[in-house]
């Protein structure tokens, strides 16, 4: 029987607990010789990333059995080893496996090391093998030059004062020792990085061509971001393995190249944003040294996204599964799409799947051409994926690993996709998911409080792919609006533009607005509007309460309220994003003032919980620590969260959870609201009884 019960008060079964102790968070899917490889962060110990492998004959054995039920994965890497690199903060690409054979970045001291599965069985007690000295130097972006026995990457070094620098280098492998050692000793193989390219601020996607013959990469430079302006380079290698006569031959002038890869034939193919929208593009090699683009040559031409943000190394939205044909995914409003391409024709063949989130994806041109991603849907939390399309009809596509959380469909709230008028004639973008629990229903009269989710980037995207922390708050009576403001990507490189020197603003009159367009449509009550978000989604939070009077409540997570600050304290990935989002500095140092929400607490009147990791590089606790004086300065209600030990982004599983029903607890004494959920309280000063 349904229970009559206020919204925001239903009892739910997906519990804090829950999700902290069953979800991993995957990463990095990647496919050698008869195994599939991924990574897994584990908040239970403590956000630790581990690579995990499963054997591809059990999958195939298998094919439609649940996950669960088939022989596990193992574990690769011992406790309490954790895979994880800091380049740009953000890190991606931490590692790669050949033959059997990883690499990869240890967090603790970001060096290189080597672990040989074919000579250890009994993964806990095998021991890898450091490549790189002790030092200030930070690896990314792995990848293999077998005919040269090498490992290429990103290095940033830190060994002087000032930015980092960045370059591409090589690490010698040289013969592989029986006896490993301990990590955190130097080796007496490891030899300092050999560098190949140098003297730009940024570097990625080093990669050998398959004859060994030549070298692609992208750089580019303060104070572009890679979705802004990059530039895709090829060099011949010389007998020594240096790149000679280096030649830009896409990107630059406002042009995003994503993704450089070589077809297993010898061609290189890339995604650039060139037409308004990223499509894939291959580079038809002539030998002449003519006008740069006369040599490219359209795959794809689509009015949709066939690339994201590179935020982070190692993402991947096309490969090979043969010479002349490829696996791909794209966005198109804000929904993923899988095709097969056959580049002789160019002619695209959608793969049907049940997902609308695709990410990660990986093919190998072996097996007769496999291919693995991560891929979700509205009903399906994020899980890697093993695609054959050799084998019959049904038994092609293969769920391998799921994140954990198993939800009753009947709790699910299935999101709306929604466009709304914002200012200035724009169109903004949104997914609307309404309070659903099959146990509970409100009053006729009712309506919902709404959570307004503001995306991190701020050049970032959400989708309609289950997300299990969404479903918390659905399922406890809550609406939730998950906004793709101005400046979001999946709709082109004029809306992402339209974020440029309108930080602070187009973002925030777009937030507010789909809150508008809500209540007006009778489906939440605007009584009860919040607002959350992290990070850049967190700067959009407080500027929405500060300079706007839409929300009575918010939640900032490691989010921004010093502009200036910004500017001047961030990490080199960073450090001139603001230049085109605000504008330079400190040129510009009065707008920096007028829209950052520290210097204008006097309009903000409404409460705010902030959630900080103590050791964030990105947006230091000062921040937020300032934020909150002020507010508790004017006895406002005003609650503050530190976690020690997290940086940008809680991984650590009690973190997790106190952030969650820390948030839950405010907005219930904010709201009035009477949650069923026994939560530890927590400390909102200056909360009127």
């Amino acid at each position: 029987m349904t229970e009559i019960a206020p919204y925001g008060s239903w009892r739910s079964p997906i519990s804090a607990d829950l999700l902290v102790s069953k979800t991993v968070r995957l990463a990095e899917p990647c496919l050698d010789g008869e195994y599939l490889y991924w990574l897994e962060s584990r908040p239970w110990e403590k956000g630790r990333t581990v690579i995990v492998r499963q054997h591809l004959q059990q999958l195939q054995e298998q094919p439609q059995a649940p996950p669960q039920t088939r022989k596990s994965a193992q574990d690769i890497l011992p406790l309490p080893l954790n895979a994880r690199s800091r380049v740009h903060e953000y890190g991606g690409g931490s590692y790669c496996v050949a033959d059997g054979i990883v690499y990869f970045v240890l967090y603790d001291d970001q060096r290189l090391y080597r672990l040989d599965t074919n000579l250890n069985t009994a993964f806990a007690r095998s021991t890898p093998e450091p490549l790189t000295p002790p030092g200030e130097r930070r690896y990314a972006d792995l990848s293999l030059d077998k005919p040269r026995n090498r490992l290429l990457c990103v290095c940033e070094d830190h060994s002087e004062h000032g930015e980092p620098r960045n370059s591409i280098v090589a690490i010698s492998l040289g013969k592989l020792d029986a006896g490993a050692l301990d990590p955190g000793t130097p080796a007496p193989s490891s030899t300092l990085p050999q560098t190949l390219v140098q003297g730009e601020d940024f570097y990625s996607n080093a990669r050998v061509s398959p004859d060994g013959t030549r070298l692609s990469w992208l750089s580019w430079q303060h104070p572009d971001m890679p979705w802004d302006n990059t530039r895709c380079w090829v060099a011949e290698l010389d007998t020594q393995g240096r790149p000679q006569r280096p030649k830009c031959i896409a990107g630059g002038n406002n042009e995003s190249v994503f993704q450089p890869q070589w077809s297993p034939g010898g061609e290189l193919f890339f995604v650039s944003d060139r037409t308004n929208w990223w499509n894939i593009y291959r580079w038809a090699d002539s030998g002449g040294a003519g006008e740069q683009g006369s040599d490219i040559d359209a795959v794809t031409n689509l009015e949709a996204e066939f690339a994201t943000p590179q935020w982070v190394f190692g993402m991947s939205t096309y490969g090979f599964i043969s010479d002349d044909t490829l696996i791909a995914c794209y966005t198109q409003a804000g929904t993923w799409n899988l095709v097969r391409i056959d580049t002789t024709t160019n002619t695209l063949t959608s793969i049907e799947t049940e997902l609308t989130h695709i990410a990660g994806l990986c093919c190998r041109d072996t097996h007769g051409g496999v291919a693995t991603w991560l891929g979700a849907s509205p009903t399906r939390a994020d899980a890697v994926w093993y695609y054959n399309p050799s084998l019959l009809t049904g038994q092609q596509l293969t769920q391998v690993k799921t994140t954990g959380v198993q939800l009753d469909p009947k709790l699910v709230s299935h999101p709306r996709a929604i466009r709304f008028p914002s200012a200035d004639q724009r169109v903004s973008h949104g997914f609307f998911y309404p309070p659903t629990n099959p146990d509970f229903a409100a009053a006729d009269t009712d309506r919902p409080p709404l959570i307004v989710l503001c995306h991190g980037g701020p050049t970032g995207a959400t989708e309609s792919s289950l997300n299990p922390k969404t479903q918390y708050w659905t399922s406890r009576g809550f609406a939730v609006l998950d906004v793709n403001y101005s400046g979001s990507t999946g709709y082109g490189r004029h809306y992402r533009e339209q974020l440029l020197g309108n930080w602070g603003v187009a973002d925030v009159e777009d937030v507010c607005a789909g809150a508008k367009f809500l209540v007006d449509e009778g489906l939440v009550d605007g009584a009860r509007l919040a607002i959350k978000g992290g990070s850049a989604g967190g700067y959009t939070v407080l500027a929405a309460l500060t300079f706007k009077q839409t929300f009575k409540a918010g939640a900032s997570h490691y989010g921004i309220g010093d502009l200036e600050t910004l500017a001047r304290d961030t990490h080199k990935f960073e450090s001139r994003y603001l230049d085109k989002l605000i504008g330079p500095y400190p040129r510009q140092r009065q707008r920096y003032w007028e829209r950052s929400p520290i210097h204008h607490c006097d309009q903000l009147n409404c409460p705010v919980i902030f959630f900080q990791g103590l050791e964030d590089k990105v947006v230091p606790p000062a921040q937020a620590e300032a934020m909150v004086n002020a507010l508790r300065g004017k006895r406002i209600p005003v609650a503050y969260v530190p976690f020690a030990g997290e940086g940008h982004g809680f991984r650590q599983g009690e973190s997790i959870k106190r952030a969650l029903e820390g948030e839950l607890y405010f907005y219930a004494k904010i709201f009035g609201i009477s949650p069923t959920d026994s939560i530890e309280p927590l400390t909102i000063d200056h909360l009127r009884s």
